[in-house]
């Protein structure tokens, strides 16, 4: 056990792991010959779709709509083919050069070969279909745009020492474990792309560097933070993290254990725990007085803050695109523009990205998690920001307790949804026994926010307004705003 976490000596090697393996038949694929397609339009994961001379669908990578290619097959399934480009016989116009030299190696940006434009198109695409394969019809899709690059404050890094010894650190490549060393990312921020390099050199020169599973890189308003995921304590080489995070003067955390990983922070000798906050500037949003201006009322009177600031610990939910997290804020209080004192119910809440936006233009807004250190955490915001917001905790996916919560908060105005990936049907499934005015849902997934949609139109509510919001952009992952009005 001596060894533990620490290099090893170089030893023969197959394949990219430097492990020899066996075989896997039953999982092993074999590429076949070329064949002649003609690219159809986008799946929603940004594939190319095209039909073989039999009739059968054919997903081909990194291929667009209108282009001829001779594309080889590398998966065979019953119902369809996933396929990769040999020769590209034709070259679409949206077609541009991929602005991160890792493109096609890392899993990460999987469209920055379609530009900007058709990108966005897409998107708006996907989510007209899921709707229409419920029966939805959309009209126009407002569209919530930001920086074409650099945009990304939160993200993490694997790191994996490879059979020669060599420290890799990088994100994953496409359907696979397999990690690509990066040294550059074109979507980071531009400080934590400036910390990549310096990352390589510090992790090259660990005793241990088996030890460390990941690094999050986190870039706050206040602070520049690197959260180092330990396997298992290593004295010399936390030293060596601590120098790292006073040489670059960024805060350093450290979640140590292999199952059950206990959080700290660490760095410089006497340290102060950084503060990490999302900033919500609601004149610059142009939604606060335009909401009091619209109503008739003294804006100057109004003791609720114009600037926002929303604390929040290591492992808590944000945005990683804080540009676009402002639009869809802005946005959401837009729609539902509530009167000073009206009921206002924030469902899947986090931090309270929108429950204290809204009551800051004067809702009476109670907030609702399922995680009890959530509840404190919208609490303590609440407080901070001088603003009356209640709390509360309850399992929001189950039947049972949201039927209770909707029968004991007394006529609600409007409601906000905004929940993870798995979507809201317990809560849409409820919505038709309480005619809420204005339901506003947020969704990060577009296929259950359809499911969940067909449930509030059974239920006798009509989509009034939708926004795509570009949250990730040069990938196929969206967020999408839709606002619902019960009309019975």
């Amino acid at each position: 056990m001596a060894m533990l976490g620490k290099r090893r000596p170089p030893r023969p090697t197959a394949g990219h792991s430097g492990l020899v393996r066996k075989p896997n038949r039953k999982a092993e694929s074999k590429e076949s010959a070329s064949t002649a397609l003609t690219i159809e339009r986008l799946a929603h994961d940004g594939r190319g779709v095209a039909h073989n001379a039999a009739g059968k669908t054919v997903f081909v990578d990194q291929a667009l709509p209108g282009e001829q290619v001779d594309a080889a097959v590398h998966v065979t399934r019953k119902r369809y083919d996933e396929a990769h480009i040999k020769t590209r016989l034709t070259t679409s116009e949206q077609r541009v050069e991929p602005p991160c030299p890792y493109f096609g190696q890392c899993g990460g940006c999987d469209l920055q070969h379609l530009n900007i434009t058709a990108q966005r198109q897409h998107k708006r695409d996907v989510v007209t279909e899921l709707m229409a394969r419920q029966g939805i019809t959309l009209g126009t899709i407002t569209a919530l745009n930001g920086a074409s690059e650099h945009y990304r404050r939160r993200a993490r890094l694997g790191v994996k020492v490879d059979g020669q010894g060599n420290v890799l650190l990088g994100f994953r490549a496409p359907h696979s474990h397999r990690l690509v060393d990066i040294e550059q990312c074109h979507v980071l921020v531009p400080a934590l792309n400036a910390l990549i390099l310096p990352l390589r050199q510090l992790l090259a020169t660990l005793e241990a560097p088996r030890l460390v599973g990941h690094v999050e890189l986190l870039a706050t308003h206040e602070a520049i933070v690197i959260l180092v995921r330990q396997l298992k304590a290593h004295e010399q080489d936390m030293a060596r993290w601590q120098r790292f995070a006073e040489q670059q003067q960024i805060s350093l955390g450290t979640w140590l254990g292999r199952e059950t990983a206990a959080f700290h922070w660490n760095g410089a000798q006497n340290a102060v725990e950084p503060v990490l906050q999302e900033v919500l500037n609601l004149d610059e949003m142009e939604i606060r007085r335009t909401n009091f201006h619209q109503k008739g009322l003294d804006f100057a009177g109004t003791n609720a803050p114009s600037v926002l600031t929303l604390h929040f610990l290591p492992g808590d939910f944000l945005q990683v695109n804080a540009e676009v997290n402002q639009k869809m804020v802005a946005q959401v209080v837009e729609w539902l523009t509530p009167m000073p004192g009206q009921q206002l119910l924030d469902l899947f809440a986090g931090i309270g990205n929108f429950s204290l936006p809204l009551a800051a233009v004067g809702a009476q807004v109670t907030a609702v998690e399922g995680n009890p250190t959530m509840v404190e955490r919208i609490t303590a915001n609440a407080i901070a920001n001088q603003l009356d917001v209640s709390a509360l905790q309850a399992d929001l996916s189950n039947a049972d307790t949201v039927q209770n919560l909707l029968s004991e908060c007394q006529q609600i105005d409007a409601l906000v949804l905004d929940p993870p990936r798995n979507g809201a049907e317990a809560v849409c499934q409820a919505l038709g026994r309480y005619k809420i005015p204005k339901v506003a849902y947020i969704s990060c997934d577009p296929a259950t926010l359809a499911r969940d949609a067909a449930h509030l139109v059974h239920a006798g509510y009509r989509v009034k307004q939708v926004a795509v919001a570009d949250m990730f952009l040069h990938t196929a992952h969206l967020e999408t705003l839709m606002l619902f009005e019960y009309v019975g």
